[in-house]
């Protein structure tokens, strides 16, 4: 490993099997294709490291950066006169990212004046500078455009959901419950296959916190974005961003649910295992069920007497919303009141399936449209008609909406602000991490098993965008075996049983799953946080987050789901994958990666 790559191996953040040493798997190239001039196999195929034959560091270097152009972006090649394509940034450059991710994690806490009105400021300042360094510096515009693109459709889908869904007004008589909670949970879970976690989060948050009031706590937030926010949405392309990268680049659309359901349902009833337990031990009681136990009649959804939750430090718009004072009750209101669910609003689910249906409309699905006039990406323009319909749902579905709905809801614009404007800074800032990250493991890719492509996505998911992150890794992953992650076919082919779908799988299962690790890790997370906080519950702040609850739930839950189907000592690999015993050894003959501390 060259001394660049010891640097860059910072940025694995201490992966557990970070230098395996891989079986060696014949790439799938004949003889005869390798008398093919020179020049077509370099139209056909990206070269990788082990074929330049490259002896310096710098050319290392050049080369890798060429790879890594590849590995993070949407990858459609827009944007190609942007300038330098691959130019590798400096390491430092990396600062601004973390100090980004340092000011969201302190700023509520330490100085939550001057975030909660200089947020917006911060992040577009820093995500501007990177991007200016990449222009004026690196004469790099593609790997800005990229991002620009990401941006628009990642704040498309998100904004377009939320304001959909919250012209939607579910109302229900049944009170916050253990088990009536994790019963919601599941539900969610499988909902959000259907319309994304994205959706799914956005349609039941509020009803969740409603029928929790009263003992509404953080854990709450918490496993909902565990289960509904992520976890669940493991079985389909809709489900989860870097699922849907992957169908646009040739995995099958059902490819997902056959290969990682036996790996969901357990994953989630484990999940839910857990929150049952811990809301077991919550001794409160619901308002509502203390409303109906005392014979008042509540109207399904309403919140009587008294507020969610106390309100969230910095919070100032709660006390419009919640009643204060403690709960009434008219003894005069007696009697039965029957269980009933309500929902008002149900254009609000039209409005939804345009959402989902424009999703696809994209030119790799819809090969039809590409070089039409609604391809707006070929003309250079860093959205297409899908961002379009959505922002125009947006549009449409929040001025029809009846106004009681949206008050239901106590529905505001200010969590999709907080979200826009600090995913702006992410994911500009983010460029530079995921160039050398992307470098590293397309670099390394033959020293990397299936268990550093599983730990490396997963945890680079949790503090990087789970979506570019699976793109990076799985461009990585092909590499290893001579194909090209923008080939189609060749990512059809490597989704196919066997050990190739194998890395695939693990890839999958982990930018899912492990998007949970943070608030940043998914767009739905900081989402469904913003929310809580504008309604007054008072969530962990990012460190907290990761101290109580991703480091001592979640984690040790993903290092079972490996042990069991991804080490090989329980499940065993398929034929020309390597065994755990062989990670085992790599690592103790590697100690140094396993103590790399992050930078």
């Amino acid at each position: 490993m060259t001394r660049f790559a010891s640097i860059l191996a910072l940025l694995l953040l201490a992966v557990p099997v970070g230098a395996q040493d891989a079986v060696d798997v014949p790439t799938p190239v004949s003889e005869a294709s390798q008398e093919v001039d020179e020049s077509l196999l370099v139209q056909e195929m990206p070269p990788t490291l082990e074929d330049l034959e490259i002896a310096d560091d710098a050319a290392a270097i050049e080369a890798a950066g060429e790879i890594a152009d590849e590995a993070h972006g949407d990858g459609e090649g827009h944007g190609a006169d942007g300038g330098g394509h691959g130019a590798m940034p400096p390491l430092w450059l990396v600062i601004p990212f973390a100090l980004l991710l340092g000011m969201i994690a302190t700023g509520p806490l330490f100085y939550p004046h001057f975030w909660h009105h200089h947020y917006p400021k911060v992040a577009v300042s820093l995500g501007l500078l990177v991007a200016a360094y990449y222009l004026a510096v690196l004469h790099d515009g593609t790997a800005i455009f990229h991002a620009a693109e990401e941006y628009f459709a990642f704040i498309a889908l998100l904004g377009s959901l939320y304001v959909a869904s919250g012209c939607i007004l579910i109302k229900t008589d049944f009170a916050g419950t253990p088990r009536a909670n994790t019963i919601l949970l599941l539900v969610g879970a499988v909902l959000s296959n259907f319309i994304g976690t994205t959706g799914a989060s956005m349609l039941l948050i509020r009803p969740f916190m409603r029928l929790n009031a009263g003992r509404l706590k953080a854990y709450h937030i918490i496993f909902f974005i565990f289960i509904v926010s992520n976890v669940g949405g493991a079985l389909t392309p809709i489900g989860d961003p870097p699922l849907f990268l992957g169908f646009l680049r040739g995995v099958p659309f059902f490819w997902t649910f056959v290969h990682v359901w036996y790996i969901w349902l357990p994953t989630v009833l484990l999940l839910s295992v857990v929150f049952y337990v811990i809301d077991s031990r919550n001794k409160e009681v619901s308002v509502r069920a203390g409303a109906e136990g005392a014979g008042l009649d509540v109207a399904p959804g309403e919140i009587p007497g008294s507020p969610v939750v106390p309100e969230a430090p910095g919070v100032e718009d709660v006390a419009g919303v919640h009643t204060p004072g403690e709960l009434e009750v008219d003894l005069d209101r007696t009697g039965p009141n029957p269980k009933q669910l309500e929902i008002e609003g149900k254009a609000g689910f039209a409005w939804l399936a345009v959402v989902i249906a424009a999703v696809f409309i994209d030119p790799k699905v819809m090969p039809a449209i590409e070089g039409t006039v609604i391809d707006l990406h070929h003309f250079g323009v860093p959205f297409g008609i899908r961002e379009v319909i959505m922002g125009a749902v947006a549009f449409l579905s929040y001025r029809t909406a009846n106004k009681a709905i949206l008050e239901g809801n106590d529905f505001n614009f200010e969590p999709i602000k907080e979200v826009g404007f600090l995913f702006i800074g992410i994911f500009l800032t983010m460029q530079p991490a995921l160039t050398l990250i992307g470098s590293f493991a397309a670099g390394n890719a033959d020293a990397l098993g299936v268990s550093s492509f599983y730990f490396g996505t997963g945890v680079l998911s949790g503090v990087l965008d789970n979506a570019p992150t699976y793109v990076s890794f799985l461009s990585a992953a092909m590499g290893k075996f001579g194909m090209d992650v923008n080939d189609p076919s060749m990512v059809a082919a490597f989704s196919e049983d066997g050990y190739e779908a194998f890395y695939l799988q693990a890839i999958s299962v982990a930018a899912v799953f492990w998007g949970a690790l943070t608030y940043i890790g998914n767009g739905p997370n900081f989402m469904v946080k913003a929310i809580a906080e504008s309604s007054g519950v008072d969530t962990p702040s990012f460190v907290g987050y990761v101290v109580k609850y991703s480091l001592p739930i979640l984690v040790p839950i993903y290092i079972v789901v490996w042990f069991v189907f991804f080490s090989g000592y329980v499940v065993p690999h398929p034929e020309g994958v390597e065994s755990a015993q062989t990670v085992v050894e790599a690592v103790r003959q590697a100690p140094t990666l396993v103590m790399i501390r992050p930078f």
